[in-house]
Formats: structure tokens, C-alpha cells, sequence
């Protein structure tokens, strides 16, 4: 079949009804996994996880935000990243990932911007794009004799919409070794190229092989790039950033049917995300003949989930952690937490006179503050509650 055909069905068969919006857990996030692993299969791909296609998790879903249903009687949600490993025999392996749930049927607490819809919320662009991407440069990877420098680990993530739940839950576990990844691309929305081929790529300060290639106003193939710095941002490259590992974040903008259930296949340039593709394999195929590259810390200039507020911590949550309080994924330099001594692994249990409780919790005591406000933390750390001060 064609690329471009072929990318065509690819989004239009992820973003159909017939799956009802991929919610994390469900029957139709089920049936993506599965048509997932047979494209992977068909490409002559190797299953990615110790000989299986699958890796799976699980965790303990509340309702909605502010549900306060105790712990022990939450439902448990099984779900499944999907993995698929073209091995070179070389030393090092580089990720490409994207995630493939979406918000269901919207509702409160998924993430929907329609709040009173119900209607399935396809996710066309976000993220069954990214996924058509990851297929395609699978194809070219595996077709490539110039690509034979590293491995290759394509991943499908699970659960990103509530809280990276799929890349946090592999990333953290014990047969995962971070020392034997090169880097991570990450392609998240990647299914509106505009006009201009204006690109914007996140994380090319996490090492200096990025640079100059991808600095901010440079293009490659016509496609023009809005580079930043930041390795962190509310997608799954921040699971591997913290785990000091290089990455890339490929997005082609936001757009009014984000999060709505008006995303869907016709709104899809799909010469965008072969174009997309094809610059990603410039890129690798560019890093071939290079060491494995450096990791560098980096700022969090993401600020897309706390830029409503007129302060921020400065810290990357652990979302999984579902035990009472936020337990800290990772600390960003600069930032009020890291000028308190809050460090990761930390449990935030209060700020000033707010408990917190989650996310929805924490982010109502960002909305009361102002910048220059001091207030008492109180953490758990190495199992002592402790209280620091902190000034947003």
C-alpha cells in the first residue's frame, strides 16, 4: 500500500467510532492496541518487550477530580503500551513513541474543552497522528542501510491523557536501563502541518548534538522549526527526560478542535506526517556515525499546563502515585521547589493551608498565590514529615 494511503487509514481506522475516543482501559483503546501490534507485525517489526507485543499496567482510577472515594475502593484500570523492537545488533537503542489513548467520550474530567459533550472525542490529531508517524518511520527504518547504527524501540503509550500513566509506568520499571538508550523521539500531534511547514520541536537543549541542527528558526527539507530548550512538557518525553535521557518532541501547533470531539480524520494533512516522518529519519540517519549523544538538563519552559497561573513550584509529578499527596517525579532547576530543597521522591502533602491531595488539589493552591508569596510546605520525605519555606 502507498505511504500516503496507508497513513490514511492508519488515522482514519484509530480515530473511527468504532473505537469511542480510545479512553484509557476501555474496549476501544483495546481494539487500537491491537491494530497497533498487526502493523508492527506486518512491517516484520519483533514483539518490543520480552517477547511480547505488550507491556501492561495498571492503576486505581477515580471518577473525576474531585472524587474522594478512598483509595482502597477505587477500580482498578488494566492498560497496555504496545511495543514493537527492530534490532541492528548495535549497542544502543533510540525510542519513538507516541501515545494512541484519547478522552473517550469526554465528560468531567477527561480533559475535554467541550464541556457539556458526551460525543466521542476521536482524537484524530491527538495522537492516532502520531502513531500514523511512528508506522511510517518504522517502514523507513526498517528499509534503511544508512540506519543501522543503533537499535530501534517503537513504542505506543498508554494512559498519557490522564497523566502519562503508560511512559512513567515502563519507565519506572526495574527491566528498564536507561544506559542502553541513545535518545527518545516523541511525536505528539503531528497531524496539522500548516502552510508555512512550521514545526515546533521541544527538547534540543536536552544535548548539544541537537544543536545547531534543529536551533530555532534553522529548516530542514522546507520545514521551518520553533525549537525550545525544555526536555518537560505534558507528554511522554518527560518520562525519559527524567531518567537523564535525551529527547525530541514533535508537535504541529495547537488548533480549535483540541481536546473537542470535532478532531477528526478529515482535518489531517497527511503529507504532513510523512514530511514529519521523513525529517525524523534525516535526523536519525544525521546522529548515525556520532557517540551516543550527551544528556543535559535543561529549564522547563513548557508552561502549557500552569500557564493559567500567575506562579508555578516547579515540579514534575509523579502520576502514578495515588497514595495520598503528589510524590515529586522530578525537581526543575531554578524554580521555588528547587530553592526550597524539595528534591524527587519527596511527598507534597500541604502547601500553606491547602492539604494537598492530587492534582486538582495542587493546582488550586497555584491559583491563590502571587508571585513573591511565602508559604510553609510540609513533605514526607524518606518517611519523615518535614516543613520547609517556599517563596512562588
Amino acid at each position: 500500500m502507498p505511504p500516503l494511503t496507508q497513513a490514511k487509514v492508519d488515522v482514519v481506522y484509530l480515530s473511527s467510532d468504532l473505537l469511542e475516543g480510545r479512553n484509557t482501559g476501555t474496549k476501544g483503546e483495546a481494539l487500537a492496541a491491537e491494530y497497533i501490534q498487526y502493523r508492527f507485525k506486518s512491517l516484520g517489526l519483533k514483539p518490543g518487550f520480552h517477547s511480547s507485543w505488550f507491556y501492561n499496567y495498571s492503576f486505581k482510577k477515580k471518577a473525576h477530580p474531585h472524587d474522594t472515594t478512598s483509595e482502597d475502593r477505587l477500580p482498578k484500570v488494566e492498560s497496555k503500551n504496545v511495543l514493537a523492537f527492530l534490532d541492528n545488533g548495535a549497542a544502543n537503542t533510540v525510542i519513538i513513541g507516541a501515545h494512541y489513548d484519547h478522552l473517550g467520550h469526554g465528560g468531567q474530567g477527561s480533559g475535554s474543552l467541550a464541556a457539556n459533550s458526551t460525543d466521542i472525542h476521536n482524537g484524530a490529531d491527538d495522537n492516532a497522528s502520531g502513531i500514523a508517524g511512528i508506522l511510517a518511520i518504522a517502514e523507513k527504518l526498517k528499509n534503511n542501510p544508512d540506519a543501522k547504527a543503533n537499535n530501534y524501540l517503537f513504542m505506543a503509550f498508554s494512559g498519557e491523557e490522564l497523566g502519562l500513566y503508560g511512559s512513567n509506568a515502563f519507565t519506572k520499571d526495574a527491566g528498564f536501563d536507561p544506559a542502553k538508550i541513545n535518545y527518545m523521539i516523541n511525536l505528539d500531534m503531528v497531524g496539522r502541518l500548516n502552510a508555512e511547514k512550521s514545526i515546533a520541536i521541544s527538547g534540543v537543549g536536552t544535548s548539544p548534538s541537537w544543536k545547531p541542527m534543529l536551533e530555532n528558526g534553522t529548516q530542514i527539507n522546507g520545514i521551518k522549526f520553533s525549537s525550545t530548550e525544555s526536555g518537560q512538557g505534558p507528554s511522554d518525553h518527560t518520562s525519559f527526560y527524567l531518567k537523564n535521557i535525551p529527547v525530541l518532541h514533535f508537535f504541529t501547533g495547537q488548533h480549535k478542535d483540541y481536546h473537542k470531539p470535532s478532531d477528526d480524520a478529515e482535518l489531517i494533512n497527511y503529507e504532513g506526517i510523512l514530511a514529519i516522518a521523513d525529517l525524523i529519519v534525516d535526523i536519525i540517519e544525521s546522529k548515525n556515525n556520532e557517540p551516543k549523544l550527551v544528556f543535559t538538563k535543561t529549564k522547563d519552559e513548557s508552561g502549557k499546563r500552569s500557564s493559567s497561573f500567575k506562579v508555578t513550584m516547579g515540579i514534575m509529578p509523579d502520576y502514578l502515585y495515588q497514595e495520598g499527596g503528589i510524590r515529586l517525579d522530578g525537581v526543575t532547576d531554578g524554580k521555588p521547589a528547587a530553592a526550597a530543597g524539595l528534591k524527587a521522591g519527596d511527598i507534597l502533602l500541604k502547601v500553606g493551608t491547602t492539604d494537598i491531595k492530587d492534582m486538582s488539589s495542587y493546582m488550586e493552591v497555584l491559583g491563590k498565590h502571587e508571585k513573591g508569596d511565602k508559604v510553609d510546605v510540609v513533605i514526607k520525605r524518606e518517611g519523615k514529615t518535614m516543613t520547609v519555606e517556599l517563596v512562588f
